[in-house]
C-alpha cells in the first residue's frame, strides 16, 4: 500500500464528508455499560511525539471543545487487533501464555521499526496521525503475526473488520455534531504536512482492551522487547 497516497485520498474524502455534515458521531463513547472488550498487540509513541500531537490537538479544542480527545495515555498504533472488540469478550474466556508464545515465535522474524508521523489525516469519525513505518519490518511481521495466528486453533478475529496495514493513531473522535466543521477543517489543513516526530520501536504491548483503548480499562498483559 501507498500510505502517503491512501491518507491523502481518506482525507481529501472525509474532509468534504464533515463540511457537507456527513460526519457520523460516536454514539458509545460516553456509553458507561458498554462492555466491548478485546486483546490488542500495540505500540505507544515516546514523550517527544505526544507532546507534539497535545500542541495539535490543543489547537482543535480551541475550536471543538466538545469532542472525545484522547489523551497521552491512550494514544497508540495498533499492530494487530488479536481479538476485535466485541461485547462481554473477558480474559476468563482464554489462556494468555498461549497468545503470547504466538506472538514470540513471530517476534523472531521482527527486524528494528521505525515510526515517522508526518502530517494528519480524517475519517468521517475521526481525526487522525499519519504514520509512516521507514522499512518494511512492521508489514512482515504483521504477516507473520497472521500467518502464526490463523495456524494456531486459539480464538482471533484477525482482520475480520478490514486487514490492517497502516501505523496511523487516532487522536480525536466525534461524539457530537461539530459546532465550527469549516474552522476545524481549516485547522487540520494546516497540520497537513506537519513533522510530529519520529521514533524507534523498543517494545510492543499485549494489552486486554477497550474500544477506546482507554487506560482505566486497559490490563497490561505482556511487553515485547525489540532489539535496537
Amino acid at each position: 500500500m501507498d500510505l502517503s497516497e491512501h491518507y491523502n485520498n481518506l482525507y481529501i474524502e472525509s474532509s468534504k464528508a464533515i463540511l457537507e455534515g456527513n460526519y457520523k458521531p460516536d454514539t458509545q463513547i460516553n456509553n458507561t455499560s458498554d462492555s466491548r472488550f478485546g486483546i490488542t498487540l500495540l505500540i505507544r509513541p515516546n514523550e517527544i511525539v505526544k507532546a507534539n500531537i497535545r500542541l495539535f490537538l490543543e489547537d482543535l479544542k480551541t475550536i471543538e471543545p466538545n469532542q472525545y480527545y484522547y489523551p497521552d495515555s491512550d494514544i497508540h498504533i495498533t499492530v494487530m487487533s488479536i481479538i476485535s472488540c466485541y461485547e462481554d469478550f473477558s480474559l476468563d474466556q482464554i489462556t494468555i501464555r498461549d497468545y503470547i508464545d504466538v506472538i514470540q515465535q513471530s517476534l523472531v522474524h521482527l527486524d528494528k521499526i521505525k515510526i515517522e508521523f508526518r502530517g494528519v489525516t480524517a475519517s468521517a469519525s475521526a481525526i487522525m496521525i499519519q504514520g509512516f513505518p521507514t522499512e518494511d519490518s512492521l508489514d512482515n511481521f504483521r504477516d507473520k503475526l497472521r500467518e502464526n495466528f490463523k495456524k494456531s486453533t486459539l480464538e482471533q478475529s484477525i482482520d475480520s473488520r478490514y486487514s490492517i496495514a497502516t501505523a496511523h493513531s487516532t487522536v480525536m473522535r466525534f461524539q457530537e455534531k461539530p459546532e465550527n466543521p469549516e474552522q476545524l477543517i481549516q485547522a487540520v489543513a494546516k497540520f497537513r504536512d506537519h513533522d510530529f516526530g519520529g521514533f524507534q520501536v523498543k517494545n510492543l504491548e499485549l494489552v486486554y482492551n477497550d474500544w477506546y483503548q482507554r487506560q482505566k480499562n486497559t490490563i497490561h498483559l505482556a511487553d515485547f522487547y525489540i532489539a535496537n
